[in-house]
């Protein structure tokens, strides 16, 4: 006979779930008015825009749902762990600043593209993780949320290749929103914005967006 498989709350899976649902529970705050902090971890970032691409996104977004990610992502220090630091309680604490770093990069990135997007159309939660956690709770948020700048309009994420290195093509999310001075060098693209914001109003139509939280039970 068989019965129900026993919880396991150490499976990777719950795991991830745990970190998910601590990140979705803090409250959103303007992406470009993040304050310097401690700490790597994940993050997610919001649109409430007037973009007719992301329009469906805005909608889920508005009137304090904050239900339709953008973009998800994470941010582990350079060099990773070397070393535990720890204080009265024995608890270890944040080093660096890996993952406020990370935002302001793409709070940048967001007013260099000021001719399509404009930085108070964003928001952003973050939650500062132990390191070897972070890649798991980053894939389920992903895997669970399927944000258009991680599947359709790829490269706002990406760094600045440097010179010598620009023989590559513009990232798609540059075709879109130009402005990064960088990207500006990089090989041009064979498609047009038209055609990504098409490709783009495909992939979200028809999705029924919900409340976070129903996600992860």
């Amino acid at each position: 006979m068989t019965g129900p498989r026993p919880f396991n709350p150490l499976h990777k899976r719950n795991l991830a779930a745990s970190i998910a649902e601590a990140l979705l529970e803090s409250e959103p705050v303007p992406l470009g008015t993040v304050p310097a902090f401690s700490g790597s971890g994940v993050y997610a970032i919001y649109y409430t825009g007037e973009h007719p691409a992301y329009a469906a996104l805005a909608d889920a977004n508005r009137d304090g749902k904050w239900w339709a990610p953008i973009y998800v992502g994470k941010a582990i220090p350079q060099g990773g762990r070397k070393g535990a630091e720890v204080d009265d309680d024995d608890a270890e604490l944040p080093k660096g600043r890996a993952l406020a770093a990370r935002l302001k990069e793409h709070a940048d990135s967001i007013r260099a593209a000021k001719a399509s997007l404009s930085i108070d159309d964003f928001h952003c939660r973050f939650l500062v993780v132990d390191e070897i956690w972070i890649p798991l709770g980053e894939n389920l948020l992903i895997s669970r949320f399927m944000p258009v700048w991680n599947k359709v309009v790829d490269g706002f994420g990406n760094h600045d290749p440097g010179k010598g290195r620009y023989q590559g093509l513009a990232p798609r999310w540059d075709v879109l929103h130009p402005g990064r001075g960088w990207a500006l060098k990089c090989q041009p693209r064979p498609e047009v914005p038209a055609t990504i914001e098409s490709e783009v109003a495909a992939y979200l139509r028809g999705r029924a967006f919900e409340q976070p939280a129903r996600l992860f039970r």
